[in-house]
């Protein structure tokens, strides 16, 4: 049985439609992410959970419970926004403490909770500091640390890594992904970042104009597409035309073709029968990795490349060969 179950959720402003009939299981203990452009609707989706926006239909069940007609306070759920929303006057600890002395947790019991958290989060150090003295990592720390306190039955996370450095980013969703498993939390995570939710989710739920495209694991999302949308949004593919498709492969297709661009092998000598010739046309560095545009056949692709040496770098006009992976080749709706 599933612990969190959205069934036929629909919600609207006026005669805006965000999304309309959702539907989706999530297990007890299970990471999902809600992975979409802005304006998809997952932002709002996570605010019907939360109780902050009304549902115009549907059910929400956590636990076997209803939550649909209960206010907030009383659905028993952590949420963590984009935004740290820390008591300015108030410290660390105390902001930590807030929820708990809403529910009238005894002092003893509140102070270990805290303490708990804090080592959590790795802030028992900035106990009483005040949220203008800390960095912006460590205040979204904090504001994790306040919803895990209360212990909720379900956290939500609403794009709470965006306005953070690269490498704090980084960082703080593993730390984040740790202190998930460790306490078996059910989770919803929502991001537009497709490295955060491959890297993070048990599961993704990739969204797109108010409905949910694909559910899959991050393998399955990447490697299987099921449209041309998904296959756009995650990873960089090469999306082909039918007529295009067929000009390159040179054999009949049917549909839109998606091959991703590491699936490309590229080599000096455009013999052999499996090689297709093609010149490159660019180059970009991109760390590890160098994305080459190269003319095939007319058409133009997409290639990754490890980054191994600066004396392997093929340049601008550069006659090569092609190798296309078949298993690679997906064709899309």
């Amino acid at each position: 049985m599933s612990y969190l179950s959205i069934r036929g959720l629909h919600k609207s402003f006026g005669d805006t439609q965000v999304f309309s009939d959702i539907n989706c299981e999530v297990a007890k203990g299970e990471l999902i992410t809600l992975l979409g452009p802005s304006g998809c609707g997952k932002s709002t989706l996570l605010r019907c959970i939360a109780g902050l926006t009304e549902v115009n239909n549907g059910q929400l069940l956590l636990d076997g419970e209803d939550l649909v007609p209960l206010a907030p306070q009383t659905r028993q759920i952590g949420m963590v926004f984009q935004s740290y929303a820390l008591f300015p006057n108030m410290t660390v600890e105390q902001n930590i403490s807030f929820g708990l002395r809403m529910q009238k947790i005894a002092r003893d019991e509140s102070g270990r909770r805290v303490a708990e958290v804090l080592e959590m989060v790795e802030l028992g150090e900035f106990a009483r500091r005040y949220p203008s003295q800390l960095s912006g990592g460590q205040c979204q720390r904090v504001a994790l640390a306040r919803s895990l306190v209360t212990r909720p039955r379900l956290l939500l996370l609403d794009e709470p890594l965006s306005a953070l450095d690269a490498r704090i980013r980084k960082h703080l969703r593993e730390q984040i992904r740790a202190i998930q498993q460790e306490l078996g939390l059910t989770t919803i995570f929502v991001t537009h970042d497709q490295e955060e939710a491959l890297t993070l989710s048990d599961r993704i739920l990739l969204m797109n104009a108010g409905r949910i495209v694909q559910s899959a694991d991050a393998e399955t999302l990447y490697t299987a597409p099921v449209n041309a949308f998904a296959a756009g949004f995650i990873g960089n593919y090469n999306l082909l035309a039918p007529d295009t498709a067929a000009r390159l492969l040179q054999r009949p297709v049917d549909a839109q073709v998606a091959i991703r661009p590491e699936a490309i092998a590229l080599t000096h000598s455009t013999d052999g029968h499996s090689n297709i010739a093609a010149v490159i046309k660019s180059h970009s560095l991109l760390g590890n990795v160098i994305r080459y545009r190269v003319e095939a056949r007319g058409v133009e692709l997409l290639v990754d490349v490890l980054n191994r040496s600066a004396a392997d770098l093929y340049p601008r006009g550069c006659q090569v060969g092609l190798t296309i992976d078949a298993t690679a080749i997906h064709e899309v709706a």
